[in-house]
């Protein structure tokens, strides 16, 4: 792929990533999209590889490597046709950690940040709750504080790997009466006393683990408040960046990979004395699902491209998010229409391409609270800006 935003190192590390996934990965897939439960020996495989690590810096064991690493990390992801184990590793590295990564102590980040660089420790992010949806803002669960601790209470919702986790990133109000004010990030080890968790069952993302998790009363202590109490809704909202980008990169990736395959079947299969690909009809209907898949990755690459510079890119992720999976479902949805009944059987990647991408305007935040945001920058003139996070001992 030639780009203006990947060197000769990004594409070596491209190709040393497919490598590694068509060997260490590829042939497990099916057992876990089977069984929903990835095992635990490629997540240090993975630790091995130092992907884990790629927006780490080295001092805490990552790499400190610039974002197009990450956006090759997240591409190639998509394309073994399994957004459920792909949605496992990148809800680690890049929800789970990033908080870690910007928020934790010294402390939390030599026991929890540098085993997770190695694959030994498994994070989670915890914020939906199953009466809020997408609103951050309405969640119930509160977090008291009580001497050297706080008491944990309430409930998340739609936690990739909230089951077979080792901790949890959990928002919970620390003073209710402030609303989004009175927001804090704690990190809970998932074996605390009080803490329950319950397997979802999914339409897509079969290989992963979503999960429903309780709070009875759990102890966190003080330490493990991430960054300052009351702070955390402007961390998640600038988190929230990286996180519909990713998604946004997502799409574009594995609509790149439904259509190399649907190509690639097109020119193979014959009707009526030709194949599918010298159809007029069909021609330019693959054209125009090109175009759209061009037009969403380029603008893709610009975002990540502002964000590795350090520009917050709340307007542009949010449009990332908004349109790249609203193309990347209808652009699947053609090509599943391309291969005709094949397209329908579990034998063919298009069925599994079709439910996994389906979360895509879901999660992270809907379709419907993307386009009141950017109604609220655009039109409103609202202005979000960072939230300068201290630096902890």
């Amino acid at each position: 792929m030639k780009s203006m935003y990947f060197t000769e190192e990004h594409q070596l590390f491209r190709e040393s990533l497919k490598d590694f996934l068509k060997k260490e990965v590829v042939p497990h897939i099916e057992k876990w999209e089977s069984s929903g439960t990835i095992d635990r020996f490629i997540w240090e495989k993975f630790g091995e590889m130092g992907y884990f690590g790629l927006a780490t810096p080295e001092e805490d064991g990552g790499l400190g490597l610039d974002l197009f690493y990450t956006v090759i990390f997240l591409e190639e992801l998509q394309k073994i046709n399994s957004g459920g184990f792909a949605a496992a590793m990148w809800a680690h590295a890049y929800l789970a950690m990033t908080h870690l990564n910007k928020e934790a102590s010294a402390d939390l980040k030599k026991k929890y940040l540098t085993p997770s660089v190695l694959g030994e420790k498994i994070g989670c992010l915890c914020i939906t709750e199953p009466f809020g949806g997408s609103d951050v803002a309405g969640m119930r669960t509160t977090a008291v504080k009580k001497g050297d601790s706080y008491i944990l209470n309430g409930s998340k919702t739609f936690i990739t790997n909230g089951v077979y986790c080792d901790y949890m990133i959990v928002a919970a109000k620390t003073n209710p009466e402030l609303k989004n004010k009175g927001i804090s990030i704690f990190l809970v080890d998932k074996n605390s006393k009080g803490v329950t968790a319950t397997k979802l069952n999914k339409l897509g993302w079969r290989a992963s683990d979503t999960g429903e998790i309780a709070f009875d009363n759990v102890e966190i202590p003080a330490s493990n408040l991430m960054g300052e109490e009351n702070s955390g809704f402007s961390y998640i909202m600038e988190h929230f960046a990286l996180e519909r980008l990713i998604m946004g990169i997502n799409a574009h990736a594995r609509t790149e990979y439904a259509l190399e395959y649907t190509l690639q079947y097109m020119t193979e299969r014959h009707a009526f004395g030709k194949s599918l690909d010298k159809y007029q009809a069909l021609r330019h209907r693959l054209v125009d699902c090109y175009a759209d898949l061009e037009l969403c990755r380029e603008y893709n690459y610009m975002v990540a491209s502002k964000l590795d510079k350090g520009i917050y890119v709340v307007k542009e992720a949010t449009i990332s998010k908004l349109k790249s999976t609203k193309m990347a479902d209808e652009v699947i949805y053609e090509c599943l229409q391309f291969l005709g009944g094949y397209g329908y059987m579990e034998d063919y990647p298009l069925a599994r391409l079709l439910r996994d991408s389906r979360l895509g305007p879901i999660g992270g935040g809907t379709s419907e609270i993307l386009r009141e945001i950017l109604a609220k920058i655009i039109i409103d003139k609202k202005e979000y800006a960072p939230k300068e996070i201290p630096v902890n001992s």
